[in-house]
């Protein structure tokens, strides 16, 4: 349950403090006092995406703070977050002006997404907004599925599994051609590829070996003209050659009257047997440098049937052959497409009629949590001063023929169908149900299904519109009622109502240095009797004596539960 509110520069508000109690917790004040900033601020703590117009003017950023008391369940979601699992968590959210926010849970940073899965644990929200939700059929369609809870989960997890086998078969039936003209010609086009790949047959590697060639093709010329450069430089007349000779001959000449110098002699010797063995090599570079004008077309007509191929197939060999993989799978596939497409059509028969068994099965879950469900709202709304009260969920027929239009919802819609008054027909109900009706028909509702959940906290916000009298009576009752097992705050703007809450807090719009603030403030004893009064809309001591009676009878009403 929410334990404390706290809340620092939003909208109006430069500084709240609540304390909730378990049982009943009402807001009142007059209409523009700011209640809606509350269960906003509360809205925002819980994890709703964060609006920087809701920072007080002139401030920099705002500050909500929120404590629950948290069940086994939540502390098992902190545990996997890292945060110590604690019988109390405290929830803090900051946002700047200019958008930056932060959210931090026990003091540890979490993410939005993070949050709302803690908050979803510990708070149900009821704005008059829920009335439009709950008029959409796929709305109530999840609904009842909530209601059913694992039957119907595991039941569209089976589904699932189911629709992705035929969303398979389904694409290689579209894989193998539609008819067998169309699969024909797709043969053709593979057999003409295969064939095209399989003749200039790729080599890898082959095409950087070619380009080496033609590269020293091209280059022929000055291949020749370096080589002989440098053959020339060696041997001829006064080369290299003969120069390395003449200093060998001198050394040889003066090794007689200088031993040290043998040495030299024998590096020389070495290096003039060097030179004659390189002059050889570029001799026989030389002579095989020469080209064929037929190997180089033949070079270059091979490269173009490369890149032809590359770019028709791939831009590597890698990718080619790949291609060329798939292209022979399917074309054997194609081959045998007659037998295959049998096989395929029996397969897709066979999971079609699981899937329309599923979906039968599906809806018969959801029936049985419909009537049990439809049946618990009825008794409430009995309460609720709608004494002739019917309710059903209608579920949309279907047959073998509409699998096509499955979904992983299964097959067929369904609505729901009131009517409040005796004689009346069932209509849907946005077209028949009242404002007033609405709301009691969503506090039956919420009735039925608070008992179940391990929600520990309901906010109803002016849940009361449209209704008095004796329909208020019910529904402060039905309050009480609720209140025994979960917690509830409500903002009213009924007397009778406000005099069940185990506390109440005023909420008021002041003018104080010539800057308007909202004002929260916890009413007791002569103070919640002057608020009734004003909710009652008179004055006077005959009021306060009417508004003292409330008092007693929510009492007594609660005391006898």
């Amino acid at each position: 349950m929410l334990k404390r509110l706290t809340v620092k520069n939003v909208a109006l508000i430069d500084y709240a403090e609540m304390e909730f109690s378990e049982g009943l917790n009402v807001l009142t004040g007059e209409t523009g006092a700011g209640k809606s900033v509350i269960l906003d601020s509360i809205d925002f703590v819980l994890g709703a995406k964060a609006d920087k117009g809701m920072v007080r003017s002139g401030e920099a950023a705002c500050l909500v703070q929120a404590e629950f008391s948290v069940s086994e369940e939540a502390k098992a979601i902190l545990e996997e977050y890292d945060i110590e699992p604690e019988d109390t968590v405290v929830i803090s959210r900051r946002l700047t002006a200019d958008g930056k926010g932060t959210l931090k849970i026990n003091g540890v940073t979490v993410t939005a997404a993070m949050l709302r899965r803690i908050t979803a644990l510990l708070v149900d929200v009821h704005g008059q907004s829920e009335h439009f939700f709950l008029l959409k059929e796929s709305n109530q369609l999840r609904l009842v599925d909530s209601i059913a809870g694992g039957e119907v989960a595991g039941k569209k997890e089976a589904m699932r599994t189911l629709l992705a086998k035929r969303k398979a078969i389904l694409a290689e039936i579209a894989k193998l051609g539609g008819d067998e003209g169309e699969r024909n010609r797709r043969a053709d086009i593979l057999r003409y590829q295969i064939d095209e790949i399989e003749r200039v047959a790729p080599k890898e590697g082959e095409e950087e070996e070619l380009r080496t060639l033609q590269t020293r093709y091209r280059n022929a010329e000055r291949i020749l003209e370096g080589l002989s450069a440098a053959k020339d430089g060696l041997m001829a007349d006064g080369g290299g050659a003969d120069a390395v000779r003449s200093a060998r001959r001198a050394v040889n000449a003066i090794l007689k009257y200088e031993p040290a110098c043998a040495p030299v002699a024998e590096r020389l010797e070495a290096a003039a047997e060097e030179l004659e063995d390189i002059a050889g090599e570029l001799d026989d570079l030389l002579g095989n440098t020469d080209v064929d004008e037929a190997e180089i077309e033949r070079v270059d007509a091979r490269l173009d049937e490369l890149k032809a191929i590359k770019k028709k197939y791939g831009a590597t060999y890698a990718e080619v052959m790949e291609f060329l993989a798939r292209a022979k799978q399917e074309y054997e596939l194609l081959s045998d497409s007659e037998a295959r497409l049998g096989q395929l059509a029996a397969e897709r028969a066979e999971t079609e009629e699981k899937l329309y068994l599923a979906c039968v099965s599906l809806t018969d879950a959801r029936r049985r949590a419909a009537e049990g469900f439809t049946a618990r709202v009825v008794a409430e709304l009995k309460t609720l001063a709608i004494p002739s009260a019917r309710f059903e969920v209608q579920f949309d027929p279907y047959t073998r023929e509409d699998i096509g239009s499955v979904t992983s919802e299964g097959l067929g819609g369904l609505r729901f169908l009131f009517s409040a008054n005796a004689g009346e027909p069932l209509k849907e109900l946005g077209k028949i149900i009242s404002g007033g009706e609405m709301s009691r028909f969503m506090l039956a509702v919420k009735a039925s299904i608070s008992s179940s959940g391990g929600i520990g906290t309901y906010i109803f916000d002016e849940i009361d519109a449209g209704i008095g009298g004796k329909t208020a009576q019910a529904v402060a009752e039905k309050f009480a009622k609720i209140a025994r097992n979960v917690q509830l705050i409500a903002v009213t703007h009924l007397a009778r109502i406000a005099s069940f809450a185990e506390r109440e807090f005023l909420i008021e719009k002041r003018e104080e240095g010539g800057k308007t603030f909202t004002r929260i403030r916890e009413v007791r004893e002569e103070a919640r009797l002057d608020e009734l009064a004003r909710l009652i809309g008179g004055e006077g001591e005959e009021v306060r004596a009417y508004a003292r009676n409330l008092l007693r009878e929510a009492e007594v009403y609660k005391n006898s539960l």
